[in-house]
Parts: structure tokens; sequence; C-alpha cells
């Protein structure tokens, strides 16, 4: 293993310009990079779930499962208006309700900023409905319910605005000191001018999104217990290193009193990529009362104050020869971050354009605004999801225009670099293999409608992306430690939020080792029990994650084969571990049990170390994804039954097909929701939110589903780290909505251009269509 140091480059503004500081720290041990065919006893092969049987008996604890002796329940008063200026808050009658033990609003001078904006906890504005504007603690979640209902708060009601386009109006009411314009990026790649000229055609469409919220089954939550002059927070989270340093800043600690744990979680899709409020509502009122404090959102908080994804509007204009070369792309985007901004909303909703097609002539135009909404935030895919519908349907009736197989177009105009970074994809043909797997799977090119019968029609539609999650997201540390007894425990501080990373790293960890994963335990999830990991999101957790344990486990193995040839009288180069056996390579017969090794040298233990530095700077890992889908559409009723989706994500290695199966079918079928049935619902005229419940928010149900196929590309990356994996989480999801509209144009003749495509757009638009 080469042994390598670490150059760190950090910048800091200076008024001058940016001053760059270089800085060297140590590197672990780098192993080598698996063979793209190197055979394997686990990896790669389907393993169930560690944590299985304590999920299915509900052994398992989430937050707010969390019961700790005198603990006390939260609740939220919010602002039943969409703008207003608190004039005052009179807490009296709810202090003197019984069972009621603290109450904190802007009455208290918390010295605490938030959002990006770094306004006051309390703020003297409100600025959606739902906006935070005192909490409560008290006996039971009832109590405290009955104590927000007595809180009298005297507003001063202010005009608001809460649709994207009217708040760019020179009049439109002022949601913040500087205006109502977050910010506005615009990026030109050549000469988008010229070649929109050139083009022998030119489409330009405009296409809308929707605010999607994201509805995980466990909501936000937080139990917080103040414990001397430490801070305990059990939290609904993907990202327990970043809630331990936003609370330790928002309360005044350093970061080595405040003790983060997550051990399961009920779903985030992004939106628990940070600490929101009523994680800092727990830790404050737990303060005053001196005792724990739950604090979990309903589902009306849900969907008014924990995130949503942005709504978009993005004009694309794309110039195209008759040959099928597209000789200009662009795009401008309108997106609202709603009343303030978070970390990771819409962050990459011009990337797609950028990225994908090969094309000399690519310009970008970006602007986002405020309006009286609840935040977005990031919302699996941010940005791309959205992109992906606007640039791959507009491509799909190029091709159509043009008299193309939509699969050839984009065959046609493949890159195999990345034009914005001008350096080699790390898999130059990932989409390529991509598209040949749905070609195997779903019979692309041999596709044939059905007769027709009676109303119904038939449709297949295809789509593609690409998506940074096969960079990962270092550094990040692991340990691996062999107990005296020959037992392991993989130790590290990421999490797991339902994606299966207990069960890859525990994997990892046995291949390594040669052991069951049965004598392998993996400790995550607990900021006071492992080295630093980066937040669960981008689909970083496995390429982070996965290269880390891996080179703990090598170190561990290496000093265990040291101690086992000194028994054996060999060279360390000679062993090799299989099923928890040492023995010399051809000479399985004989050699010593693992447990034996570490028997003997107890009390010692060995304990491996392992890290995930830093990308290489010569190559761009990106993943790749294709996806078809079949539909039926009912022109009568304008009803859609999705009846099948192939997804083919490029991830690299798969080191578990299982999991992977299971990002894919829950990726598709948030797609499907995305394309078909999701959507907030927000008044315009009065700013308040008419669905935020799941009885009329309509998230896909199992009588929804269609049948999904996961079309395995498999292809390790041997570029991107040690392990050749890349992330999954997000690549299914990105392609479905457009895939699912460019078959219902197949179907019906008719270009729907605003999700979700709802029946009663369809019929609107075959209304029009037929006179």
């Amino acid at each position: 293993m080469a042994i390598e140091p670490l150059t760190v480059e950090t910048e800091e503004k200076k008024k001058d310009g940016e001053k760059k500081t270089v800085l060297t720290i140590p590197r672990h041990n780098v192993p080598p990079v698996w063979a793209a065919d190197k055979q394997f006893n686990l990896v790669g092969k389907p393993q169930p779930r560690v944590e299985g049987v304590e999920k299915v008996t509900g052994q398992a604890q989430y937050t707010t499962d969390v019961r700790r002796t005198g603990q006390l329940y939260g609740a939220v008063l919010r602002s039943p208006h969409p703008h207003a200026k608190v004039i005052s808050i009179d807490t009296s009658k709810a202090e003197a309700l019984n069972g009621v033990h603290a109450i904190i609003s802007r009455n208290d001078a918390f010295d605490i900023k938030w959002y990006q904006e770094k306004l006051p906890l309390f703020d003297e504005k409100v600025r959606f409905v739902g906006d935070e504007v005192a909490a409560v603690a008290a006996e039971s979640e009832e109590i405290a319910e009955d104590a927000l209902r007595l809180i009298a708060v005297e507003y001063e009601v202010l005009p608001f605005v809460t649709d994207m386009t009217e708040a760019l109006a020179e009049d439109a009411p002022a949601i913040h000191a500087d205006g109502n314009t977050v910010e506005e990026e615009s990026n030109e790649r050549g000469d988008f001018a010229a070649g929109w000229n050139s083009a022998d055609h030119q489409l330009t469409r405009t296409y809308t999104t929707q605010a999607a919220i994201h509805n995980p089954l466990e909501p936000h939550a937080t139990t917080a217990h103040w414990q001397g002059d430490e801070l305990l927070i059990y939290e609904s989270t993907q990202g327990i290193f970043t809630v331990r340093s936003e609370i330790a800043e928002a309360v005044g600690l350093p970061q080595n009193q405040v003790h983060v744990i997550k051990q399961h979680m009920g779903g985030g899709f992004g939106a628990k990529q940070i600490a929101w409020k009523q994680t800092v509502f727990a830790a404050l009122l737990s303060k005053k009362t001196g005792r724990p404090v739950q604090v979990a959102l309903d589902r009306e908080g849900e969907t008014l104050a924990g995130g949503n994804r942005n709504p978009t509007r993005q004009t694309v204009r794309l110039g195209i020869n008759q040959d099928g070369t597209l000789t200009a792309i662009g795009v401008e985007v309108l997106v609202t971050a709603g009343a303030y901004s978070t970390a990771g909303e819409a962050s990459n909703i011009s990337g797609l354009f950028e990225h994908l097609y090969k094309c000399e002539n690519v310009k970008t135009t970006t602007m986002r605004v405020y309006t009286n909404a609840g935040p977005a935030v990031a919302f699996r895919a941010p940005g791309y999801a959205e992109a992906c519908f606007a640039l791959e349907c507009a491509m799909d009736e190029l091709a159509h225009e043009l008299g193309i197989d939509p699969l050839e177009l984009r065959e046609i105009n493949y890159t195999k670099r990345d034009q914005k970074q001008d350096k080699p994809w790390s898999a130059p043909d990932g989409l390529r293999h991509c598209y040949e797997r749905i070609d195997e799977a779903f019979g692309w090119r041999s596709r044939k409608k059905p007769a027709v019968h009676g109303s119904k029609r038939r449709g297949f539609g295809l789509a593609a992306h690409e998506w940074q999650a096969g960079s990962g997201q270092p550094p990040a540390y692991a340990w691996v430690k062999i107990n005296t007894d020959g037992s392991v425990d993989v130790v590290t501080g990421t999490q797991d939020i339902g994606t299966g990373s207990r069960t890859i790293l525990a994997q990892l960890a046995a291949e390594t080792l040669g052991i069951g994963m049965n004598n392998v335990r993996v400790q995550l999830g607990d900021t006071a029990m492992g080295p630093h990991a980066p937040t669960s999101s981008g689909s970083y957790t496995t390429p982070t994650m996965a290269p880390a344990v891996r080179a703990a486990a090598i170190d561990a193995r290496d000093q265990l084969l040291e101690a086992a040839a000194m028994l054996i009288e060999t060279e360390p180069e000679n062993l090799v571990i299989k099923d928890g056996k040492i023995y010399e390579a051809g000479d399985e017969a004989s050699g010593v049990k693992l447990s034996e090794v570490t028997g003997r040298l107890a009390p010692h233990m060995i304990q491996g170390h392992g890290a995930y530095h830093a990308l290489p700077s010569d190559t761009s890992i990106r993943t790749f994804s294709a996806q078809s889908a079949e539909v039926e559409v009912d022109t009568l009723t304008g009803e859609v039954t999705v009846l099948r989706v192939v997804s083919a994500p490029d991830c690299g290695r798969i080191l578990n097909p299982l999991a992977a199966e299971s990002q894919v079918i829950g990726g598709v079928t948030q797609g499907l929701g995305f394309a078909l049935t999701e959507a907030r619902i927000l008044d315009h005229r009065i700013g308040i939110v008419l669905n935020a419940d799941l009885e009329e928010y309509k998230v896909p149900t199992v009588a929804d589903m269609p049948t999904i196929t996961h079309a395995e590309v498999n292809v390790p990356d041997l570029n991107a780290n040690t392990t050749g994996t890349k992330g999954l989480g997000e690549l299914p999801l990105i392609p479905t909505a457009p895939a699912i509209a460019n078959a219902i144009y197949d179907a019906i003749g008719v270009r729907l251009t605003d999700l979700p495509i709802t029946r009663q757009r369809i019929v609107e638009a075959l209304e029009e269509k037929n006179g």
C-alpha cells in the first residue's frame, strides 16, 4: 500500500482577492484498487440487512421511540399568516396550564442566528404560513398542544407574494430587507448565440416543475437532554456531525460537549441533512427545564416547515442540425428558495445542461428568488430531477421532429468528457453501458405498440442523465477492531439512513478479513463513538465510506497476519485468511484459527485505521443512468397507468445487489409521484398550503406501482476509488418523470410540459388538440 502526504488547499477571502493556504497532513495507507474481474465471497452478493430482524420485530429504536426519565414533549406554535410582524406575544395563560414546564419565543433574548440569512431564531417577522413563533415543553403532547392555543400573539399583517414570477415585479412585497432576489448565476461555454443561429432546427420550450414534499414516514424529530454542561441529542438526521457542529455553534458549546446519536431513521430524502429549528428548540427547552425534551413535527409541520423540492420554471433552447448533432444548449431557470435559504436546495439545476450531451455552445442562467412559502431544501437529486424533466422532454421532441429514434439521438450526442471541467469521465463508457442495458432489458429498439382498443393508448418513453454521486465526499475515517475472541467491530461516524450502509460496510470488512458477516458488527450513528464521516447526501455514503472501511480492514488484516506468521513460522505475505482460518497459500489443511491468534494476543487487540482523503484530480467522477417506461393512457378520463419501468443506472461495482434493487424500486416510486400525482398546493390568493397532510397530498401507493426492473450495469469504475463503486440512491429517481412524460406523448401525441401530469391536464390538452 502506498503512503502519500495529503495536500489541502484552503481559500480565504481577502479584500484584494483570494489567498490560498496550502496545508500538508499525514495520509493513511491507500490500498490498491480491486481489479475489475476480481472474484469475491461476500462483496457483490445479495445480503439481507444486518439490522433486518431489529426492524421487523419492532426493536429498532427511532428518535421518537426514545424515552428518558422525566422526558417532556414539545410543540411548536406556527404563524397563520404568510407575512406579518410580531407585535407582542403573551404566554401567561399557557404558562399557567397544569403540566406546562417551559415556553420559548422572541420574548427570550436568544443570540442564535438561523438559516443562511443569519436571522434571529425567533425573528420579528414571520415570512410564511408555518413559520415558528414559539415552542412549548409539557408533560404530554396533548398538554403542549393545548398550551399553544392559549398563547396570544398580536400580528401586523403585511403584504405577501407566493408566486415566484410575481416576486420579481418591482412592486412586489419585499420579503427581506435587500429584496426578493437570492442570487443570479450565468455560465457560458463557447458561443451560444452562434451555435443557436447556425442550427438547422431550433426548439424553445418552457417547462414547470412543482414544489414536492419529502414526506418521510418518520418526521423531523429530536430528543435533547442536558447532562451537566454536556448536551445529548437523539436526532433523526442524515448527518450526525453536521447536527453536532450546527447545534454546538447555536448554544455556544465546544463540539466535544455535544453528543449526537442516530441509530435508525425512517427516511429523509435530503430534508434531514441539516439541523432544523426543532433541534435547537428541544435543546433550549431542555436547558430551561433541566429535563429531556422531545420535539417531533406533526404531518402539517413537516409539510409547512420541514423543507420541500423547489418549484421551477425552465425555458429550454436547443439548436440541432438535421443529422442530430446539437449545436447549442441553453436554459433560463427561475426557482424559488421559499422564505429562507438552506443548504443544498436546487443546487445543481444547470449542471445537467452543462454535462450530459456533447455540445460546444452552452449557456445557463439561474435566478433564485424569495417567496412567502416554506423554505426549500435538498430533495433526492436536488435540481437534477427538475432539470432532467426539461432537457429530456426537449430532446425527445427534437427526436420526433427529426425522425430519429430517441435512443439514437442520445448516442449521436454522446460525450466521454466532462466538458465543464475539461477532464475525461472516470468511466467514459458509463452512459453507453446504460443505453445498452436499456435496449436489452426493455427491448427498446424492438418495441411495438399493441392494437388500439377503445379509449386506451400505449406509449414508450426514454430519458437519461448523469449525476455527481460517483465522487464521494471525503474526508472520511474508519476503524476496524479485532477483538480477542476474533469478533470484529467496524467503527465509523457515518449514519445508515435506511439504505443499507451497515450491511455494505459489514460485507467489505468481512470480505477483506476472510470471515463471515455474522462475526462483524458495524458501530455507527454516534458522534462520541466513531471518527468523522460526512453527511449522507448526494448518494455519497457508499463511495466515501467503502474505501475508508476497506483501508481500515486491510490495516487490521496486515497486523493480524504479522502475528500469525510468528505462530506458523512463515512470512506474512505467504498467508491467506479464509472462513476465519489463517494458513499458508496452498496448504489449507494446516494453519490456525483467527480467534486463536487474537486469543494469544490478549489482552492486546488489533486496531486498523483507514481513511478516504481526497478525490483524484485528473478525472471527473460521475454516475449515469438511462430509464425507459411503458404507459397506458385512457383518452376519455386522462388516467395514466404506468405498466413497466426499466432502470439502468451505472453506479460502478455493485456491492450488494439486493440493496441496489431496493434503491431502484424506491427511486422509481418517488419519481412516479413526481411525474403524476405529487404537488404542494398553495393558494396564492391567501398564501396557505391546502394539502398539508397525507390525505390530500397524493404519494403513490402499492396500487400505483408498475413492474420495476433493475437492469444492472455493474461495471467497476477503477478510477473512482479503490473499491470501484459509486453512489446509487438518486439515480433511479432523476429520469423517471421525463421517461413517463415522453411515453405519454408517444401514446396520445400531446406534449405535457408541466408537472405533475394530472388527469385534468391530459384531458384539457386532448380537448385543445382535438378542437
